[in-house]
């Protein structure tokens, strides 16, 4: 059993062939904005329609469909929560989100997935808490030996930094 990858960089992540690519989505999973919207573009009109198919996803949950146009296989939807001030169960409803997207990545065999920075965005979730989340469910995730690459993508210099300085804070090796 040998340790997954973890990689952070940066690019768009729907051009990653991957076997699953996360979005970052809302509740209805029906597009919207930011990573949403730029996956529901790529991967073309099937996507919304399997979506809606789904009754939407509670936030913390996550979902998986098809990937249809894009290089990924498949699309795992998952709704992070929308910063308040910390005192919500902000950081228990993020961590969820990435750990109910790695159970539906192990769930369909899946061995390479790539991860925006959930609530990071339109959400407000402040970048260096949301990267520490991502980054520790990451790290315990790629010891299970059930993936070979995890990938977290920063579309932007800054969150790429911020998460690889998170990364060296918390001594997690990452490839960038």
């Amino acid at each position: 059993m040998s340790s997954a990858i973890i990689a952070i960089i940066q690019g768009d992540i729907t051009t990653l062939a991957v076997d699953a690519i996360v979005n970052a989505a809302n509740n209805t999973l029906l597009g919207g904005g930011g990573v949403d919207g730029a996956i529901h573009r790529a991967a073309g009109p099937q996507l919304v329609q399997e979506c809606a198919s789904l009754g939407g996803c509670p936030t913390g949950e996550a979902r998986i469909t098809k990937g249809y146009n894009l290089p990924a296989r498949f699309v795992i939807h998952t709704v992070g929560p929308v910063w308040t001030d910390g005192t919500k169960g902000e950081p228990e409803l993020l961590e969820a989100a990435y750990r109910n997207c790695f159970r539906l990545a192990r769930e369909n065999r899946l061995r390479s997935i790539a991860f925006p920075a959930i609530s990071c965005g339109v959400y407000g979730y402040p970048m260096k808490l949301g990267a520490a989340i991502a980054l520790d469910v990451a790290q315990a995730e790629a010891a299970s030996g059930d993936f070979d690459r995890i990938i977290l993508i920063q579309y932007n210099s800054p969150a790429l930094e911020c998460y690889q300085s998170v990364a060296r804070q918390r001594a997690i090796p990452f490839q960038s």
